[in-house]
């Protein structure tokens, strides 16, 4: 699966992890750095405007919860499938990074 355009990536990974591999460094799209805490938590402070949101994870497990919490406070929310490994497969097929 490949990121649509027009989405807003959420990054759910530690800092470190973030900081090691940045998405932004994978995509063109925009990134935003929150965590599973604050979207359990209601603050996460993501809104509509920002579009489609597509949550990655480091495995791809997280993501799904968190996108269901965002659907909850009614956002468009997906997860991406198998997490950062499988975009960064994804990015390889496609001649990326």
């Amino acid at each position: 699966m490949s990121l649509p355009d027009g989405v807003t990536v959420i990054d759910l990974r530690p800092a470190d992890l973030r900081s090691a591999l940045p998405l932004a460094a994978m995509t063109p799209l925009p990134v935003r750095a929150v965590t599973l805490d604050q979207i359990e938590n209601g603050e996460h402070g993501l809104t509509p405007d920002l579009g489609p949101l597509v949550v990655v994870c480091e495995r791809g497990v997280r993501s799904r919860l968190a996108a269901r919490y965002l659907q909850a406070d009614g956002l468009e929310a997906s997860a991406y499938p198998g997490g950062v490994p499988a975009l960064l497969a994804e990015g390889t097929q496609n001649g990326q990074t």
